[in-house]
């Protein structure tokens, strides 16, 4: 590839380059080195450019005239490095390596024609800047691993080698921090380390024994004289070490354990903030990863962790104040902005809600960004702007530190700096390059300033606006209190004030700690402010206030909701519209998490997301924390229903979709908590055994009937389940307490009954009916394959046999579950008498309407039904939802034997478009009977969001009801 610069050379650096270039000459003159390669145009057209750019440079040719050509050969300029290869030629470089002075010497030579040859390519544009950042960062990886390991071996030949106490050699972890950690080191960065060692101990085969902390202090300090110490051949890395625990005043190394306990007990928010990048960068990788993992809760946080807001304001605020106290506005990092504001950006949400969201616990930043646009935290083209600003800003960054290798990212004032930096990024000029600058800063300081900012310097809230409802909280004057509340809108302000001053002078208020208390005071008036802007504020204060009380003394949530008026103006739309979210959300209330983000809360994922979302949060607790992992998935649905139930009220989830959805969450906390129940039954007894002998690897599955199993799930919905295993019920497990095979299923299935059952102060999982298990309530609560399958051929009643129409499996084995369908398709598949399973099906429907229906429409077809004052029950009466419902499960039992294909799917819908494929019902039948489905189950639906009955004014739905009792007298006549 010809290099062809960006712009043209400007007059006034042509005698710098002639200049720099003629000594270069004069050395490999002087050395008689007269590459060939490195004397080509392409080459002396790229060195002129380079050289305009970067005294450090032109210095190391003229210091080793041969670099160049040795570049050269390799093809190690026009290229990008292999895999490995840097590696490699580190090894290469300090084969011959015999004392400390000697890998001094060659990891500086090592690292200065590396730095050569990382300057050339990035000046030259032929790396870009993710190409840099990250040979910069494997460079000084693999010299503070080289160095150590060399150093760690010299210390074991003199000192000993230091060991646990189980007698295992012990390494040091080198955790590099910041823009190391991140693999996003630049030009001339210093590296922020930290050294640890995985326990206490003594080493043995030396003079005389040292403890392992005296021993690793002696290595980490031989190390930093390796890297930071400046010879006649420059440095390696400049290395600070005051990101350690107590800083320069705390000890160099400190075992596993201290940090544990000083992070857990001493440990800063700035700390945390710091910990986000930490990478294990030398030294031992699998202790290293152990030590992370220990660390991991101190900087992430199980839930959203609005406790840091505090601390990261203070962070924010003293940037904000260093800017204008040092005057660091010319400076590219730290200015207004620069890279640090763009960095506090994303951390700051990976600190808030990195707990939660594991796609957040990154290193760079630009996947940080990624992920936060990808996730609804920021919106694209904020992201945008951001990494577009954070990738000019950091070759911008390069510029400046190429000159000389020196650290600094202030703008230059002089006239031949300004042309340097403009020319090397390609501007015709010092003016065009500032205006591109200070439009990407700009454009960072505006989205800067909107992190975490104090609501009250909301720039897209008029100033104050919640200002006027503070006497409403503050003086207690209710004649005062009532006129604010009716100019702002309140249609019942004696009401509204009723609920306000019960509140107020409530003993729970009264008692609040001051803090508590503080957060109130700043909550209230921006509740009221934003009550008095929905449609209906009496009712949004009205759906709220139980909220309010609930959590007053837990300021943590008021906190999030004051933090982000955002999420205050989503939970008032939201329970305005719906009584049961409200209730939802005061009952547990750490569900208003979801609301901080509208992006996810209004865009439901697919069943795979679902599935692997819950997989891993349940990764991040400890295997033996079941505790923990019940509350896991108690959250995970919590969340997940109100995301379903706000989208559904937003309209922008069908209901076919809302039932998926609700379905999807319950087959993927079932797959967990067999899992769950599996291991812990197994940890306990073993594994049972097949009629083979061979273990059992969780033969059993759980079937899903009715709602769940027909993929019709609602809100509130209990689950229809029944258990099957595939064991020897017979024998033995093979655990420390045995029990048998029957025995071990029906406790595994009463572990899961309990895990779903179970009530706590985040409520039950799901309601669970076990009844359409064979014989019922006084059958076996897990029944084998064998024994279900007899069942239902010679005993199950043609209600069971409707019932298995909608039965599929949740979870479980799969080759279990194979065998299951099969069964189903045998015995939903035999040649039925259609005569007497008409009378049989119709019998039964009328039981149920004798029973359920209401009294007017029990009989059958009523016209006084269709008044306003007789009540229809959309599931029971005539012409309702069971109508239906036992008309696609007749046409099931009575023509699968001759059209199987109406045994594939469970769901009523799609079982109707079976039926119009094969022919055996008319087109505009079966689109009567799913209108009519659809439209009951979204009134349905609309009704559990209201916590009203499924029942509606008599004469709504007549043309619904009347096709389908038609429909009926032609299928099922009485």
């Amino acid at each position: 590839m010809v290099f062809s610069p960006p712009s043209p050379l400007p007059f006034s650096l042509q005698p710098l380059v002639d200049h720099h270039l003629a000594q270069w000459r004069a050395a490999v003159a002087q050395d008689e080195l007269k590459d060939p390669q490195a004397q080509s145009e392409e080459f002396i057209a790229e060195l002129r450019h380079v050289l305009a750019g970067s005294d450090f440079v032109a210095e190391q040719l003229r210091r080793d005239p041969a670099m160049a050509g040795r570049l050269m050969r390799g093809d190690l300029l026009w290229r990008r490095l292999a895999s490995g290869e840097m590696e490699s030629m580190l090894a290469e470089a300090l084969a011959e390596v015999d004392t400390e002075d000697l890998l001094a010497q060659s990891l500086r030579r090592f690292r200065q024609e590396q730095q050569v040859r990382i300057i050339w390519r990035d000046l030259t544009r032929r790396a870009d800047t993710a190409e840099t950042v990250r040979d910069l960062s494997e460079m000084a990886d693999h010299c503070i691993e080289a160095a150590y390991r060399w150093l760690y071996a010299d210390s074991c030949t003199s000192q000993g080698t230091p060991m646990s106490d189980a007698g295992d050699p012990q390494h040091m972890v080198v955790l590099g921090m910041g823009k190391l950690g991140a693999r996003e080191l630049n030009l001339s960065s210093d590296i922020d380390l930290i050294f640890a060692y995985p326990e206490a101990g003594e080493t043995r085969g030396g003079r005389r024994s040292l403890s392992n902390q005296e021993f690793f202090i002696r290595v980490g300090q031989r190390l930093i004289k390796a890297l930071d110490n400046i010879t006649v051949d420059g440095f390696v890395f400049r290395v600070d070490m005051r990101l350690r625990p107590y800083g320069d005043s705390g000890a160099l190394v400190f075992s596993f354990d201290a940090l544990e306990q000083y992070y857990q007990s001493q440990g800063r928010d700035w700390e945390r903030y710091a910990m986000i990048k930490a990478r294990v960068v030398a030294g031992d990788q699998a202790a290293g990863a152990e030590l992370q993992s220990m660390l991991k809760p101190f900087v992430y946080r199980r839930y959203l962790d609005f406790a840091a807001i505090e601390a990261l304001r203070s962070l924010k605020l003293m940037i904000q104040r260093e800017v204008q106290r040092k005057g660091l506005q010319d400076n590219v990092k730290l200015g207004s902005g620069g890279i640090r504001e763009i960095e506090f950006i994303g951390q700051a949400f990976q600190l808030i809600h990195g707990g939660r969201e594991r796609a957040l616990q990154q290193r760079p930043i630009l996947t940080v960004l990624d992920v936060l646009a990808a996730n609804g935290y920021l919106p694209s083209a904020v992201v945008d702007e951001l990494k577009s600003a954070y990738l000019f800003l950091r070759d911008a960054e390069h510029a400046l530190q190429a000159i000389d290798d020196r650290q600094t990212q202030m703008l230059p004032t002089d006239p031949q700096g300004r042309a340097r930096v403009a020319y090397m990024l390609g501007f015709d000029g010092w003016d065009s390059f500032r205006e591109t600058l200070e439009t990407h800063r700009g454009r960072v300081a505006k989205h800067f300033a909107g992190v975490i900012a104090d609501p009250d310097e909301d720039q897209d809230e008029e100033p104050g606006w919640h200002a006027e409802w503070i006497p409403v909280w503050e003086s207690g004057d209710p004649e005062q209190a009532i006129e604010q509340l009716r100019s702002g809108g309140f249609k019942d302000p004696e009401e509204a004030w009723r609920k306000i001053g019960g509140l107020l002078n409530s003993g729970r208020v009264k008692s609040m700690q001051r803090l508590g208390r503080e957060r109130l005071d700043v909550f209230v008036p921006r509740l009221l402010g934003m009550a008095s802007e929905q449609d209906d504020p009496d009712l949004a204060l009205d759906r709220v206030m139980p909220l309010v009380e609930a959590v007053a003394r837990r300021s943590a949530y008021l906190l999030l909701l004051t933090e982000n008026p955002g999420a205050l103006r989503e939970l008032l739309v939201l329970c305005s519209a719906s009584p049961w979210i409200a209730e939802q959300i005061t009952r547990y209330p750490v569900v208003l998490d979801e609301l901080l983000n509208a992006g996810r809360l209004y865009r439901p994922p697919e069943t795979e997301e679902l599935v692997d979302e819950l997989r891993q949060q349940l990764m991040r607790i400890p295997e033996d924390d079941l505790e923990q992992q019940m509350e896991v998935l108690r959250y995970f649905r919590r969340a997940h229903v109100l995301r379903v139930a706000a989208s559904e009220i937003a309209g922008s989830l069908p209901l076919m979709k809302v039932s998926d959805y609700l379905t999807w969450i319950a087959e993927a906390i079932l797959q967990q908590v067999l899992q769950l129940a599996w291991r812990e039954m197994t940890l306990r007894h073993g594994k049972p055994k097949r009629e083979d002998g061979s273990d059992c690897e969780m033969d059993f599955v759980i079937l899903g009937y009715g709602k769940v199993g027909g993929i019709e799930l609602g809100h509130g919905s209990d689950l229809d389940l029944v258990f099957i295993h595939d064991g020897d019920g017979q024998a033995e497990t093979d655990g420390p307490r045995p029990i048998d095979g029957s025995r071990f299923y029906t406790r595994l299935g009463q572990r899961i009954i309990h895990m779903l059952n179970a009530q706590t102060t985040s409520g039950a999982l799901y309601d669970v009916d076990m009844r359409l298990r064979p014989s019922g309530d006084s059958g076996l609560l897990v029944s084998s394959l064998k024994s279900y399958a007899r069942y239902q051929r010679e005993e199950a009643w043609t209600w069971e046999h409707q019932a298995l129409v909608r039965a599929r499996v949740l979870a479980g084995c799969k080759r279990l579950s194979h065998r299951f369908h099969v069964l189903r398709a045998e015995v939903l598949g035999r040649p039925r008498d259609e005569a007497a399973l008409r009378a049989e099906v119709t019998g039964m429907r009328q039981k149920m309407r004798d029973n359920l229906a209401t009294k007017a429409t029990s009989a059958g077809f009523a016209p006084s039904a269709f008044t306003e004052q007789a009540l229809f029950d959309l599931k029971q009466d005539a012409g309702g939802i069971v109508d239906i419902e036992f008309m696609v499960q007749y046409a099931v039992l009575a023509w699968s034997c001759q059209h199987p294909e109406l045994l594939r799917y469970t769901d009523n819908i799609r079982i109707l478009d079976g039926l119009r494929d094969a022919g055996l019902v008319s087109g505009e039948d079966v689109q009567r009977l799913q209108e009519a489905y659809k439209a009951y189950r979204a009134a349905a639906h609309r009704l559990a969001l209201q916590k009203q009955p499924g029942k509606v004014s008599g004469d709504q739905f007549h043309d619904f009801r009347r096709a389908v009792m038609a429909l009926w007298q032609q299928w099922l006549p009485d």
